[in-house]
């Protein structure tokens, strides 16, 4: 079975990357072991946002509506269809890139696969031969010694989203953006949440400090409890409870609950193919060193996506997809670009891009900041999501911008701009004058432009 290329993995970087080399016209297959789709489509990325979503809908209904005037007098949660229709979405996306693939002429192969030297990979009892290989398998969860995922007492987060019941309680270990995400979206639906996190902060150096500030505020204000400086050392079961012991603040507490979420990050998949055998290159986290054409050191070999470095993004692996088919077909391309853009799907949403102003200080730049309120925004009071902000930071001399954080509502749409804006090499003024509509949050980031620039009108 001979191809121009074999992608490994049809995440949201190989289905990506099998489909551009298709379309390019190279003989192309796609071997994945699961799903379609990969973690993002079938455990990730999509299932988590219907569960925010719903829960979303959920804490408005019950907690929002009568200051409308629209008094809904029983609001009740049938967990088990929520599941389905969850399970539903996912399926339909994944049943999307199948016809994708289809569609454009990619072979797909289920199975196992395995290197045996670096132009032939054995999946089952068959043999692949290729010119090029993309392998885009992915990472998985971290695992804490003492903590192994059995995903009935200890879960991970495909577990977590997994759910038939509704647990009334439940302790997080790891307080970064997937332990959050869940943790806000079941606090809303009714679980008791106590997230163990071992720094002092919450999303520990991932975001600009005032935005983890208002995070941290917003978190309790749902009512998701944290402990800071806790280490979770132990757990044991009691009765049909578990009972996890942390070491908080250098002292023992105990936090009993029904299930227990570890979400302490993610390790790439590059121990699983045989990569080591044919000699391509890995640091010491198991990542796989490729140069801007996302070649492996190993000829015909590419790497794309988690497995090949931070940031772990779905749309970071999707970019790096079309542009190792591009270069397989010839093409005159390199990763270049200036910026990821990323979001965390809390209450409010959080996301940026560029630098953060700790960042700007740490390098020694000569920078002005500014930001502008989400609550000045007719948008944003007509939604209640009036909490948050967005913030610039850009060069004092050229006034080019070079970071925008946002923590409020729909700053996972909002952030598109921003990232335009810096891969154009943007100034505060070319977003300042830009006509924004109105009313719309899109606004803010004008405002903020404004704000930035010292001469802001709707904000003292």
């Amino acid at each position: 079975m001979d191809y121009d290329v074999c992608v490994i993995g049809a995440g949201p970087g190989g289905y990506v990357a099998a489909i551009r080399a298709s379309q390019l016209g190279l003989k192309t297959v796609v071997v994945e072991r699961e799903k379609l789709g990969g973690v993002c489509l079938n455990v990730g990325c999509i299932p988590s946002k219907a569960m925010i979503s719903a829960a979303k809908f959920f804490d408005q209904s019950k907690n929002k509506s009568s200051a409308m005037g629209i008094n809904i007098k029983e609001v009740s949660l049938d967990m088990p269809k929520l599941k389905s229709w969850k399970d539903s979405v996912s399926a339909k996306m994944s049943g999307g890139v199948s016809q994708l693939l289809k569609g454009n002429k990619v072979e797909v192969i289920k199975g196992d696969a395995e290197f045996t030297d670096s132009k032939s990979l054995k999946v089952g009892g068959k043999t692949i031969t290729a010119k090029n290989f993309i392998v885009a398998t992915g990472s998985r969860p971290t695992v804490l010694k003492g903590f192994e995922y059995d995903e009935e007492h200890v879960l991970s987060s495909t577990g977590a989203l997994d759910l038939e019941k509704l647990p009334k309680k439940l302790v997080v270990v790891g307080g970064g953006y997937i332990g959050l995400e869940i943790s806000s979206y079941l606090q809303k639906l009714g679980t008791e949440v106590v997230v163990l996190e071992a720094s002092n902060e919450l999303i520990s150096g991932l975001c600009d400090k005032d935005i983890t500030k208002l995070l941290e505020r917003s978190v309790k204000k749902i009512g998701v409890k944290v402990q800071y400086k806790a280490f979770a050392k132990s757990w044991k079961k009691a009765g049909s409870q578990v009972v996890v012991t942390a070491e908080v603040d250098g002292k023992s507490e105990e936090f009993k609950a029904d299930k227990i979420l570890v979400t302490i990050g993610r390790k790439p998949n590059s121990d699983q193919l045989g990569l080591s055998k044919i000699g391509v290159e890995m640091d010491d986290h198991g990542f796989v060193r490729t140069d801007a054409k996302m070649r492996t050191n190993t000829p015909g070999i590419y790497c794309i996506g988690d497995i090949a470095g931070q940031p772990m993004l779905a749309h970071k692996a999707s970019h790096e997809g079309v542009l190792t088919a591009e270069v397989i077909a010839g093409h005159n391309r390199v990763y270049d670009a200036k910026t990821v853009p990323a979001v965390i799907f809390t209450s409010p949403e959080i996301a940026y891009v560029g630098i953060n102003e700790q960042e700007a200080k740490a390098k020694g730049l000569d920078y002005i900041t500014g930001k502008f309120p989400f609550g000045a925004n007719g948008k944003a009071v007509s939604l209640q999501q009036t909490d948050g902000f967005v913030k610039m930071i850009a060069d004092k001399k050229t006034h080019v911008v070079l970071g925008v954080h946002i923590i409020g509502p729909e700053a996972s749409n909002l952030i598109s701009e921003a990232a335009l804006a810096l891969e154009m090499g943007a100034t505060l003024e070319d977003i300042a004058l830009t006509i924004h509509p109105h009313p719309t949050l899109g606004e803010t980031m004008m405002e903020c432009a404004e704000a930035t620039l010292g001469h802001a009108i709707h904000v003292m």
